[in-house]
C-alpha cells in the first residue's frame, strides 16, 4: 500500500467504526443533513466557483482566459443585458456581495460551458465531483469523531499547557492579552474585516478542487483532498492526546458580542459541556472543537503547495494567508503554538500524500487546458 493512498484506508476505517464509537459515547449517528448540505453544496460551492474564476483571471495568461471572454461580449454587447438584470435582481433579493459572488460564479459556469460545449462541461463536473464528495464525507467523519472525543475526554485539559507555551513564545504575553488590547485600541470594523478573512478561508479548498480537476484531472483533485483529510486525521489524534478548547476559554472573551466569532465561541463552550455531561444531542452538525493544530493554517498551506505552479495565484493567496494568521490570533480562535504545529502537520501530510515530483505536464499546457 503506497503512503500516498493511506488516506483512503484511514477514511474507510473511520467510516466503519463510526457508529460503534458514537454509540459508546451515547451519541446519535445522525447528521443535520439540511444544514450541512446547504452550507457545503450550495453556499461553499458557489463561493468556490467565484474564487476559482477570480484566481483564473489573476493567475492564468490573459490571452487564454480573459481576452476570449471579452471578445465574445464585444461581438455581441447585448449579452451583458441579462447578466446585469440577473445581478440587479440578486441585489434586490439578497445583498450586493452575495449578488456579486453568485453572478460571477454563474457567468464562469456559462463561460466554461461555452468553451467546452455540453459534453466538456459534463466531463468537468465528473472530474470535480468525486473529490468534492470525498471531502464532504471525510469532513463529516471529522465532525462526528471530534464530538466523540469531547464526550470521552476532558477537552480543556491541555489549555493551561498551551497557554504556558504561548507565554514563553510571546515573552510573557498571551493571545487574550493581544485581543483585549486590540479591542481597546481598534474600531469594530477591524474585527469585522478579520472575521470576514477568517471565515473566507474555506472557499480556497473548493476553488483548488475545481482548478485541479479542470487542469489535471480527477486523480490530482482526489490527491489534494486526501492530503487535507490525512492532516485532519493527525488533528483528531492530537486532539485526543492534547484536548484543548482555545484561548477564549481561559479568559472571558473580550470580543464585541455582535461578532459571529463571539457567538461561535460561547456556543462551542456550552456544547462541549453538554457533550461531557452526555446530554442528548440528536444530530451532529457543524460544531468543530479541535484546537491543535490550527487547520485554518494547515489547509491554506496545502492549497499553496498544490497550486504552486501558478505563481500569481500563490502570491495572492499567500498574502491573504498572512492576514489570516492575524485574524486567527486576534479573534482568539487559536494559540500561537497551534499555528506552528499546523505548519508541521501540513508538511508531513504533503510529504506522505503529495511529495515533490516532476510535473507530468508543462505549466503552460495545463493553463491552456483550463482555458480550452
Amino acid at each position: 500500500m503506497k503512503p500516498s493512498h493511506w488516506h483512503y484506508w484511514i477514511s474507510m476505517l473511520l467510516c466503519t467504526t463510526l457508529v460503534p464509537v458514537l454509540h459508546s459515547q451515547r451519541l446519535s449517528a445522525k447528521f443535520d443533513w439540511v444544514t450541512l448540505a446547504v452550507a457545503y453544496w450550495v453556499v461553499l460551492a458557489v463561493q468556490s466557483m467565484f474564487l476559482a474564476a477570480i484566481l483564473c483571471v489573476i493567475g492564468m495568461p490573459r490571452e487564454q482566459v480573459w481576452e476570449p471572454f471579452l471578445a465574445r461580449y464585444q461581438e455581441n454587447p447585448f449579452r451583458i443585458v441579462p447578466v446585469v438584470g440577473y445581478f440587479v435582481v440578486l441585489v434586490w433579493a439578497t445583498t450586493w456581495l452575495t449578488a456579486l459572488v453568485v453572478t460571477v460564479a454563474t457567468v464562469a459556469v456559462l463561460e466554461l460551458r461555452e468553451r467546452r460545449k455540453q459534453r466538456g462541461l459534463q466531463q468537468a463536473v465528473i472530474a470535480a465531483f468525486p473529490a468534492a464528495a470525498y471531502f464532504f464525507v471525510g469532513f463529516l467523519m471529522v465532525l462526528a469523531y471530534n464530538c466523540a472525543i469531547v464526550s470521552a475526554r476532558f477537552n480543556l485539559a491541555a489549555d493551561p499547557a498551551l497557554d504556558s507555551i504561548d507565554h514563553w513564545l510571546m515573552h510573557g504575553h498571551s493571545i487574550w492579552d493581544f485581543t483585549h488590547w486590540a479591542v481597546r485600541t481598534l474600531p469594530l470594523s477591524f474585527f469585522e474585516v478579520m472575521e470576514f478573512i477568517y471565515f473566507g478561508m474555506f472557499p480556497q479548498i473548493g476553488a483548488t478542487i475545481i482548478l485541479l480537476a479542470l487542469c489535471d484531472g480527477r486523480s490530482r483533485a482526489l490527491q489534494f483532498v486526501g492530503t487535507i483529510l490525512l492532516a485532519y486525521c493527525f488533528a483528531l489524534a492530537m486532539f485526543y492526546i492534547w484536548p484543548a478548547q482555545g484561548p477564549y476559554y481561559l479568559s472571558p472573551s473580550g470580543l464585541p458580542s455582535s461578532l459571529r466569532c463571539y457567538t461561535v465561541q460561547t456556543t462551542l463552550v456550552a456544547r462541549a459541556e453538554a457533550l461531557r455531561q452526555h446530554a442528548p444531542i440528536h444530530r451532529i452538525s457543524t460544531d468543530y472543537f479541535i484546537e491543535m493544530p490550527c487547520m485554518h493554517i494547515v489547509q491554506p498551506l496545502i492549497v499553496l503547495w498544490f497550486l504552486r505552479r501558478w505563481k500569481r495565484m500563490v502570491t495572492l493567496l499567500a498574502a491573504y494567508d498572512v492576514v489570516l494568521v492575524v485574524a486567527v490570533l486576534v479573534l482568539e480562535m487559536h494559540y500561537v503554538i497551534d499555528i506552528l504545529v499546523g505548519v508541521v502537520v501540513a508538511a508531513v501530510a504533503i510529504a506522505i500524500t503529495a511529495p515533490p515530483r516532476r510535473e507530468s505536464r508543462n505549466p503552460d499546457a495545463a493553463q491552456a487546458g483550463a482555458a480550452e
